[in-house]
């Protein structure tokens, strides 16, 4: 059983979907359709950058989500995707959102525009933080984020449960500061800062969220067909009426790709395509569970191999 998913921030880069896009009709059409949708060469930013303009955070959502689209159309033209499941790391969650057919490309691509600018406005820069905790258990990294929020009095809480031993922390820079040096204390191996432009899912992203859910209550989301492993819940979910809530509760909620890993592979999920650029989700997904065959469609070059590995999966 196959299951699609989709990587979020930070997986950029300069290039991004061009190779596919000079290859592909159908992928061509997804990046004029966000062209278009937003109203600016967001395509010419993915193709030729520069970098600096690119890791914006309302311009990088979506170039990465348009360069997903682009990849999975191209993928669709070669071969049938039958997926029993799909789902997306943050931001990834709205590709798999328009893979499933719930959200329209252009309205993801609008959304994801402004959730972009709506988080980096939340927090002052200089204020928030997130940084990387490696080597220790999920109690451990509550515990480090409780006694460091208690201690400076301000936010600092779990962000991303990416693997086993690899927990994002996010909140005031204070906080996290103190919560990596209590971690430490705990165990943890390593305790790394990240180079982010805001504290994303934690409590001081509830400004965006607040102004995101606005723009969600404007857009029709039809039935997901497949499901979404959604971040908030780990749990699929076919209906569209919920998606507007559950996106705007993303925004301050940790990404749970652990459980939704492991939630997929219990309802019979073997195979894990992830299609994006870069390929951090595969790394991590090996992580969890070593037993779920995975693979990329990154660049051009990964089509082969991901066509057979969709037609293997279709059995």
């Amino acid at each position: 059983m196959l299951a699609l998913v989709f990587p979020g921030q930070g997986s950029q880069e300069v290039g991004m979907g061009r190779d596919v896009c000079d290859a592909s009709r159908a992928a061509r059409e997804v990046f004029e359709a966000a062209d278009d949708a937003l109203g600016f060469a967001l395509s010419k930013l993915c193709f030729e950058g520069p970098e600096d303009e690119l890791r914006r955070t309302e311009i990088q959502q979506p170039a990465i989500l348009a360069t997903c689209i682009a990849l999975l159309r191209a993928l669709e033209e070669r071969t049938l995707v039958a997926s029993a499941y799909n789902a997306g790391h943050s931001l990834g969650e709205y590709a798999a959102l328009v893979a499933s057919g719930s959200l329209d490309l252009d309205d993801a691509v609008r959304m994801v525009h402004a959730r972009g600018r709506f988080m980096q406005e939340a927090v002052p820069d200089g204020r928030g933080a997130m940084a990387a905790v490696i080597g220790a258990g999920e109690s451990e990294v509550a515990e480090a984020c409780r006694l460091a929020a208690a201690q400076t009095g301000r936010v600092v809480t779990p962000a991303n449960y990416n693997a086993p031993g690899q927990i994002v922390i996010a909140g005031d820079a204070v906080a996290v500061e103190v919560a990596c040096a209590k971690a430490r204390e705990r165990g943890a191996k390593r305790a790394i800062p990240l180079a982010v432009s805001a504290p994303f899912h934690c409590a001081l992203m509830a400004p965006a969220a607040g102004k995101l859910a606005l723009e969600l209550a404007r857009v029709r989301f039809g039935d997901a067909r497949p499901p979404i492993v959604t971040n908030v819940e780990a749990e699929p979910n076919s209906e569209g009426a919920r998606f507007a809530e559950l996106l705007r509760a993303q925004v301050t909620a940790p990404v749970r790709f652990v459980e939704m890993v492991q939630r997929m592979r219990s309802l019979g999920v073997t195979k894990l395509l992830e299609i994006g650029p870069g390929r951090v989700l595969s790394g991590l997904i090996g992580r969890i569970d070593r037993g779920l065959a995975r693979a990329n469609f990154a660049v051009l070059g990964d089509l082969p191999a991901a066509e057979r590995f969709v037609s293997a999966a279709a059995g």
